[in-house]
């Protein structure tokens, strides 16, 4: 498969009264059509900044662009005029956010705004519309779609208003699907489910889907492949088997050691320090403050992905000591 998404050399920074801080530094990043892919990092590691770099939803300022490309289906969305990406968003590519009681309207029943939607993009009338909206309810497996419609979101639990969010987000026909952390305020039971529809939904409907999320133990359950981003890096990346059998970053190994595998289990809690903060704007790896293992060489220069084997890649000078791994390739992945 071709290249259908890739992003290359993407730095994004932000304007603050101490001066600009990078919080994106993307060396490459690739998808292929169809595809589930999965980004996983702790909260400021960039995830969300990434997903609205990609829409264009960044406001600027404070945020600043400053280099990179964005690839999709060959043109970069990075040089379209915002009249272009509008008739992008929702038709091609589309978003589930992490809280849908801050996306949904609250003084709309959710039915009028998925009809609102189908209208606004599609030149169809208001009972056509109705028609494919309660098509939409029901695609996202909720019962008694009739009902939903002319409900509120504060009527809707938040697994059912995740499900709306799922259904606005399709509504267009997007191919492309961002996930930004769609479980995250939902129970266990509740984000299996969610989990369990958006893999059918990529199936049924073939769509890319890019699963942002800070637990690695969600990524395996529905991704295939896997990058691991740390302070607006990407540290780790391969396909989830190899990242998860064979973790080679310190990164990683922390973000598995945060997951409990038996009841009542103690888990390590992954530490974040205002020194990491400081290691923004280090020349070397973003890690270092934390790193149990980190060398001098790991401050002064910026560790280059290099290949371990088959599709894992890794950024890290400890990983490649005594030799490098799968070929001694040492380049981009």
């Amino acid at each position: 498969m071709g290249e259908y998404f890739k992003i290359k050399d993407l730095r994004v920074s932000f304007k603050t009264f101490e001066g600009q801080k990078n919080v994106l530094d993307i060396n490459t990043m690739v998808l292929n059509k169809g595809e589930t892919f999965g980004i996983v990092g702790e909260s400021g590691a960039g995830k969300t900044v990434l997903a609205l770099t990609i829409l264009r939803l960044l406001s600027s300022p404070p945020a600043v662009i400053e280099s990179g490309s964005i690839l999709f289906n060959g043109e970069d969305l990075l040089q379209k005029p915002e009249s272009e990406m509008r008739k992008i968003r929702g038709r091609h590519i589309s978003m589930i956010f992490q809280d849908p009681m801050s996306t949904l309207n609250p003084v709309f029943t959710v039915g009028e705004q998925i009809i609102r939607v189908f209208r606004n993009n599609k030149r169809i009338s208001r009972k056509e519309a109705e028609k494919e909206a309660l098509g939409m309810i029901e695609m996202v497996k909720l019962p008694d779609a009739k009902n939903i419609m002319g409900k509120y979101p504060h009527e809707l639990s938040g697994g059912q208003r995740q499900r709306i969010v799922i259904a606005i987000a399709l509504s267009c026909g997007a191919e492309f699907l961002i996930a930004d952390e769609p479980t995250r305020n939902l129970d266990v039971t509740i984000q299996a489910g969610i989990l369990k529809l958006i893999a059918e939904l990529q199936r049924e409907l073939g769509v890319t889907v890019l699963f942002i999320a800070n637990n690695l133990g969600l990524v395996s359950a529905i991704c295939k492949r896997v990058a691991i981003l740390n302070a607006g890096r990407i540290v780790e990346t391969g396909s989830v088997r190899e990242v998860l059998k064979d973790p080679r970053h310190p990164y990683t190994l922390t973000l598995l050691n945060a997951i409990p595998r038996n009841k009542g289990e103690r888990v390590n809690r992954v530490n974040t320090t205002i020194k990491e903060e400081r290691d923004r704007d280090l020349r070397g790896c973003r890690y270092y403050s934390r790193c149990v293992e980190k060398r001098e060489v790991c401050r002064d220069s910026e560790p280059v992905p290099g290949l371990i084997l088959g599709t894992h890649w890794v950024a890290c000078h400890r990983a490649f000591e005594g030799g490098e791994p799968g070929g001694g390739q040492h380049t981009e992945g």
